[in-house]
């Protein structure tokens, strides 16, 4: 599947005044673009096709198709790469800003997950989870939960380089200042995907949805870090890609805790150069050079 999107921009530059004492000065300064994207489904028998706006997400411009499906595929409405048939971009210039339309096309013969999206799918860039009924309405369950997982060793040495080989790879966070990352790394620490938004859930989606369509699923063998605070939305979704290794640079939720624990996941947060906290570990991931005091 090919989507032709036009030229994307994820960074503004607008005229700001710094000041500095009580002198100010003109100069241009980089923003991230914030921008709706609505995600649509159309499925159904051919001859009784149905199409359903399923969220309006305020993100970055960007990796749009593997947004899409990543949020239907985190949030339990797909549960495969292979149940979508045809996606299509479209851009509406409005008043104010551009407003883009994803259509995703399910096949005829797979019938979506909507008792998933049950409540308003509205979510602006600093929270996926707002407008949800419930707690149990959002607690969607993983087809990776009961998976097996494989022993894992993860050295203090590989943890302590991620947060800067992260940062080094943000190229717009370098620009802005202000956008979030999620990168998958390898358990010897190496930076196998990045994607970036001023939604950390957007990045999270934009990431699981291209390992989805790559086929890398179940994501057990990965590390996954967070450029900022781990949040319970964020488990959820990781859960859903079978993820068993989180890193936060940020502090973590106690929801985010108890969902680790829930599903298994090794939780670590508040990464440094030489430091981390361990908030939930897996009895299948060990890191050796840690002892007790």
């Amino acid at each position: 599947m090919e989507i032709n999107d036009p030229e994307v921009l994820s960074i503004k530059n607008v005229i700001v005044k710094k000041v500095n004492g009580i002198t100010s000065s003109s100069s241009l300064d980089a923003l991230s673009i914030e921008e709706p994207l609505e995600i649509r489904i159309v499925y159904g028998p051919s001859s009784e096709r149905v199409e359903k706006n399923i969220s309006v997400t305020m993100r970055t411009p960007g990796d749009d198709l593997e947004l899409a499906i990543g949020f239907l595929f985190t949030e339990g409405i797909i549960s495969s790469y292979n149940d979508i048939k045809n996606a299509s971009h479209l851009n509406m210039a409005c008043t104010s800003f551009n407003q883009n339309i994803f259509v995703i096309e399910l096949q005829e013969n797979f019938v979506p997950k909507l008792m998933q999206s049950d409540r308003n799918f509205y979510t602006t860039s600093s929270c996926g989870v707002c407008g949800k009924g419930s707690i149990a309405s959002i607690k969607t369950v993983s087809s990776f939960k009961n998976m097996y997982k494989p022993q894992l060793s993860l050295s203090v040495d590989v943890l302590y380089r991620l947060s800067e080989k992260l940062r080094t790879a943000q190229s717009n966070f370098v620009a802005t200042g202000g956008i979030h990352a999620s990168g998958l790394f390898t358990i010897k620490g190496d930076l196998i995907m990045l994607k970036e938004d001023v939604g950390r859930h957007n990045a999270l989606d934009k990431l699981i949805g291209s390992a989805l369509a790559d086929n890398l699923l179940p994501l057990n063998e990965h590390i996954l870090l967070l450029s900022g605070r781990a949040s319970f939305e964020l488990i959820q979704k990781a859960a859903m890609a079978g993820i068993s290794i989180i890193v936060s640079i940020g502090a973590p939720s106690s929801l985010a805790v108890e969902m680790a624990s829930e599903f298994d996941i090794t939780l670590l947060g508040f990464l440094k150069e030489n430091r981390f906290n361990i908030y939930n570990s897996s009895d299948t991931t060990v890191i050796p050079t840690v002892y007790e005091n």
